[in-house]
């Protein structure tokens, strides 16, 4: 296992979350001035936008939390991984519930996993993160003092993984695909755009961009005893390959030219497999296909709530199935742990509950020796968190 994976996949879920929260956030804004009105009814305005995404940003790049983020220290669990950045989304003002920080989570995983299947090679990994570093720079570029914070933890970044090996990558790579191998959230963009099967699992194409410098599919070379090339053959590859003219940067600013890990919400990544890697991103339209992940998380959100704006109607609602619902049918209503919420465990009859309660207490003797031990691997950053 490699000890420096955490800073790669807190980094580029946090990313993916920034990318999410500001078109949710911006659907929202109906207008840019912050009135009384709004206050009131709790519409979000533009300067209401800008203070989430500097709060969130401004904690994660603090020198406290990166200090103790850059640490060698083994990966987090999923768990402890969704309440770091449970915490993250709520140092601001705004508040989601259970339901749609589950589902927000989701999407951050299965989109940050599409890009590591599709990564050239292990080195890659890390344009994939400046990628996103990249973009939150610009979410905060209105304010110097957290803009000084990011470009500090990106030099950190480039300090510590630039004296790393290519072997040291690929145990990397490893370690990311260990702890993605088991999520297979079916996601309405994936699987419209046939990149994902109905059981969650990528369909990944034989073909698509090669890593800077390799040589295409394709050729045979014979060499004799003395290494000299004594005779060239070819034979159909089976697939369509494209190389790069030039490799990404992996300094503090320049062309990352690989793609991977940009806003997928406002361009179309989905296409990716077959394309080069070194398409202008001047001319790529919208993906309207993502329109649709995303009005359903706003269904789960709802009004996201202002910590100064009173409760909204009133009434009850009746919740089958707990917290936990199957997204792909988008009737998830945003269920909240209130007093007007009532919740009904709708299991099919007893001999099932029965059958399921004894799975559980198996289940049970075997994690408790291993729970303490993931419950208290992120301990030293929420802390450092509730301190910020």
């Amino acid at each position: 296992m490699s000890m420096r994976t955490l800073p790669i996949v807190l980094l580029s879920l946090g990313g993916e979350m920034l990318y999410i929260l500001d078109q949710r956030l911006e659907a929202q804004n109906t207008s840019r001035d912050n009135s009384e009105k709004e206050k009131a009814t709790g519409l979000w305005s533009e300067q209401d936008r800008h203070r989430v995404m500097n709060d969130i940003v401004g904690t994660m790049f603090s020198k406290a939390f990166m200090d103790e983020l850059l640490k060698p220290q083994p990966m987090y669990s999923h768990r402890t991984m969704k309440v770091v950045l449970t915490r993250l989304a709520h140092v601001s003002i705004m508040r989601l519930n259970p339901v749609s920080m589950e589902k927000l989570y989701e999407l951050m995983i299965m989109a940050f996993k599409y890009q590591v299947f599709l990564c050239p090679r292990p080195k890659d990994l890390l344009l994939i993160t400046y990628n996103h570093i990249d973009a939150i720079r610009e979410f905060v570029k209105g304010t110097p003092a957290v803009v000084n914070n990011v470009d500090e933890t990106h030099r950190r970044i480039i300090e510590i993984y630039s004296a790393m090996t290519a072997g040291e990558f690929q145990l990397l790579r490893q370690t990311l695909l260990t702890f993605l191998q088991d999520t297979h959230v079916r996601v309405a963009m994936f699987l419209k755009n046939l990149i994902q099967n109905p059981n969650g699992r990528f369909a990944l194409s034989a073909s698509g961009p090669m890593p800077h410098g390799v040589d295409l599919p394709g050729t045979i070379r014979i060499f004799d005893t003395k290494g000299r090339k004594v005779r060239q053959r070819h034979f159909p590859s089976g697939g369509s390959y494209s190389v790069p003219n030039k490799e990404g940067s992996f300094g503090l600013h320049g062309d990352r030219v690989l793609r991977l890990g940009m806003n997928m919400y406002t361009v179309n990544l989905a296409e990716e497999p077959s394309k080069s890697p070194s398409v202008n991103t001047d001319n790529l339209t919208p993906n309207l296909l993502a329109k649709e992940e995303l009005n359903l998380l706003a269904r789960l959100m709802g009004n996201v709530e202002i910590e100064n704006v009173s409760a909204g109607e009133s009434g009850f609602q009746i919740n089958l199935f707990g917290a936990r619902q199957e997204d792909e049918t988008g009737a998830a209503g945003g269920a909240e742990d209130s007093p007007g919420v009532i919740s009904i465990q709708a299991l099919q009859d007893e001999y099932s509950a029965t059958q399921l309660s004894q799975i559980a207490r198996l289940f049970a003797e075997q994690e408790a020796t291993t729970e303490n031990v993931n419950s208290s691997k992120g301990d030293n950053l929420l802390a450092m968190m509730d301190e910020l």
